[in-house]
């Protein structure tokens, strides 16, 4: 765990923000699936605007969460989704909106809730972010496994509580979550036309709010903004990538080239090691 005074802590405009962050380094696969990308948007919306007057949330997605309980204040976890309840909508010092969530500039308040979309290639849903989940304090956690959950050994939709100091699976879908207002849960609903299952809230009564079909035009709008980020990210890791493996080349012409003179150098009777 990082202890270190606030004033030295690092805030977000100095960190690198999730658009800069390839997925890659937070857990998960070098890509996005569509389902990773809709579903957790779906919810933002429907929230958006199921809590349109209160302005004491945030629900990020896909955005890096910058915490204290790790070796570095530099390294985030990236949920695919999560709320915040008690903080501001938006922060006054960012009217375009948070880059990334860093906790000490949020009154150390943790998520309430996390979700993880699990992929084709499993990104320690169960095991490491769980962990970290655990040690931020975040009270629920969902991980959403319709593909692999078989392969994974667990179920396809699972709800845990943070109860007594330890994640407990949770029964009955939709899940209430009483300290939230609302439950979540598997649905079906009509997305650009094509009906699939999605994540949808619930009421108490566990009744769907669905997602209006007008709000869907602009996600999908969001959303292909969204994947030309990512796209833009990814090809600036690969760029990165290509300059280190150019360097590494220059590096070794230059050492063959030092041997090289070397020896030349002895074969004319010159110790090279001799000023």
């Amino acid at each position: 765990m990082v202890s270190q005074p606030l004033s030295r802590l690092p805030s977000t405009t100095e960190l690198p923000c999730s658009d800069d962050i390839p997925v890659g380094l937070s857990f998960g696969s070098l890509s996005r699936s569509e389902e990773q990308n809709l579903l957790p948007n779906l919810l933002l919306l429907a929230l958006a605007s199921l809590w349109a007057e209160r302005m004491d949330w945030f629900f990020g997605v896909d955005m890096a969460v910058y915490h204290t309980t790790g070796v570095s204040t530099k390294v985030p976890v990236v949920p695919d989704a999560f709320l915040s309840i008690g903080v501001e909508r938006q922060k006054a010092n960012q009217p375009r909106g948070r880059l990334s969530y860093a906790m000490w500039e949020e009154g150390e308040t943790a998520p309430i809730l996390a979700i993880e979309l699990v992929s084709q290639t499993p990104g320690k849903e169960y095991g490491e972010k769980l962990e970290i989940y655990h040690r931020l304090g975040v009270l629920y956690y969902v991980v959403y496994n319709p593909l692999h959950w078989k392969r994974d050994q667990h179920q396809p939709f699972e709800v845990y509580k943070l109860e007594a100091g330890e994640y407990q699976l949770q029964l009955g879908e939709p899940f209430w979550m009483p300290e939230v207002g609302l439950g979540i849960g598997r649905a079906r609903q009509l997305v650009g036309g094509l009906e699939r299952e999605v994540l949808l809230w619930h009421n108490e009564q566990g009744q769907a709010y669905p997602v209006p079909e007008a709000e869907m035009k602009a996600l999908r709008s969001q959303l292909r903004k969204s994947d030309q980020r990512a796209q833009a990210a990814e090809q600036r890791a690969e760029a990165e990538r290509q300059r280190a493996e150019a360097a590494e080349r220059q590096i070794e012409v230059e050492r063959q080239r030092a041997a090289k003179l070397i020896e030349q150098l002895r074969s004319l009777g010159i110790d090279p090691d001799k000023d």
